[in-house]
């Protein structure tokens, strides 16, 4: 009987063996992998999974509950949700607000030497977006607002599938990002989504009714000087923007200029006009007259605070400010901090823009433009003090970047004076 146990417990040995031989392997090649992401990568990884497929049903159980997790090369690994990841980024707009990045994500990696349109649309500018898609053929970032309302909410999902699907291109450049709220019209928060998930260098706040009439992309992309420009984080691309004097004329973009040189003939015939001419602060310092006889770049040198362009730059750069929700104020308070920032803007001679005509709100427009109006005042006041002084602790007072800041901030009353005796408390 002892015998026959003895005999019997070899091979319950011979597997224990084997089995503790292949965990000694198996985590001699764990800790060599582990040793050797420690000692090649030196960054944090963090991370935001991507939807490749649209989430079928929007469900605020399931909003956001994704990992974002990231390794501090400690041996420590760390992780929260996406959803309060994503508060965090975009905590000045108005909360409780859902983010939901790459709702659809585009087929074709672009390449990180590109640009990239980042826009915004509700659910009655999907058709008008289509034909921006089809137009560019190029990477762009969209950010669609879907009402926290289950009575429209799945309504217009249904039609945004359609939309999606129905165009090649779109599932071929196109990276959709919903916000999920109660809010209307938070458009710097909105540009700010779009901006954050695009994946090129470079970004054109574009709106999307809107219609480039012409390659810019390529000409860009294909120009070293411009390109240089741009790399070195200092300068931002106008592309000057028209409308038809007849707002018929403004509906079919297919009957649109282009080329510079046919749409000299429309302006010449007064056909078409510097968009909103009767409001010369929001595009006027792009000069127009110089655009009509220039064959190269040129710097805008007359710089006004409202002035509110459409603009290519670099991604990393300044956000816009999401305390300003609804009309007015909202793009050029982005462009003015831009400006302050230390970034140029340069006019793009032979490109442009026409505005594709559309209906206004204006019973909302008023009021919300009062509202901001007033925060815009406040704004300025704090960016130009909050610019002077984070330019001088870092030594950049007396550079060419804190130039655009001194031109427009000396105006304000008692600046001089507060920047100087901060200098010598410093000192």
């Amino acid at each position: 009987m002892i015998k026959l146990r003895v005999e019997g417990t070899k091979p319950i040995q011979r597997t224990l063996k084997f089995f503790f031989h292949v965990y000694i392997i198996l985590s001699a090649l764990y800790t060599l992998g582990y040793i050797y992401r420690m000692y090649t990568n030196n960054d944090d990884l963090i991370s935001i999974q991507p939807r490749n497929e649209p989430v079928p049903e929007i469900s605020s159980a399931k909003w956001g509950q994704d990992k974002i997790s990231w390794d501090s090369n400690s041996g420590i690994y760390d992780s929260m949700t996406e959803e309060f990841f994503l508060s965090k980024v975009f905590s000045e707009s108005m909360q409780p607000s859902h983010v939901i990045p790459y709702y659809f994500r585009a087929d074709d990696p672009p390449k990180e030497e590109d640009i990239t349109i980042t826009t915004l649309i509700t659910s009655d500018r999907f058709l008008i977006f289509n034909k921006l898609v089809t137009n560019y053929q190029g990477p762009i970032s969209v950010t669609i607002h879907v009402s926290d309302n289950e009575e429209t909410r799945d309504e217009l999902l249904k039609s945004l599938n359609d939309l999606y699907n129905s165009n090649p291109y779109m599932k071929k450049y196109v990276d959709v990002h919903l916000v999920v709220d109660r809010f209307e019209r938070q458009f710097n928060m909105w540009r700010n989504v779009a901006k954050f998930f695009a994946r090129t260098n470079y970004v054109m706040m574009l709106d999307v009714d809107f219609h480039p009439c012409t390659n810019f992309r390529q000409k860009i992309l294909r120009s070293p000087r411009i390109m240089k420009m741009l790399r070195t984080g200092n300068t931002a691309l106008v592309i000057p923007a028209f409308e038809y004097a007849n707002l018929k004329e403004g509906l079919n973009s297919s009957t649109f200029p282009t080329n510079k040189k046919d749409a000299l003939k429309l302006i010449d015939s007064k056909r078409l006009a510097m968009f909103h001419a009767s409001w010369k602060p929001g595009h006027g310092s792009s000069n127009y007259d110089a655009w009509h006889r220039s064959n190269v770049l040129y710097k805008v040198t007359q710089y006004q605070f409202q002035y509110e362009p459409y603009v290519i730059f670099p991604k990393n750069s300044i956000w816009c400010d999401e305390r300003f929700v609804g009309y007015g104020a909202n793009k050029a308070a982005c462009l003015f901090e831009l400006y302050l920032s230390g970034v140029n803007y340069w006019v793009l001679p032979e490109d442009f823009l026409i505005h594709q005509t559309h209906e206004y709100l204006e019973s909302a427009r008023k009021h919300e433009r009062l509202f901001n109006r007033k925060l815009y005042d406040q704004f300025r006041e704090e960016l130009c003090f909050r610019y002077a002084r984070n330019f001088i602790l870092i030594d950049e007072w007396d550079t060419p970047k804190s130039r655009n800041l001194k031109e427009v901030c000396h105006k304000i009353r008692g600046f001089t004076q507060a920047i100087n005796f901060f200098r010598e408390s410093i000192s």
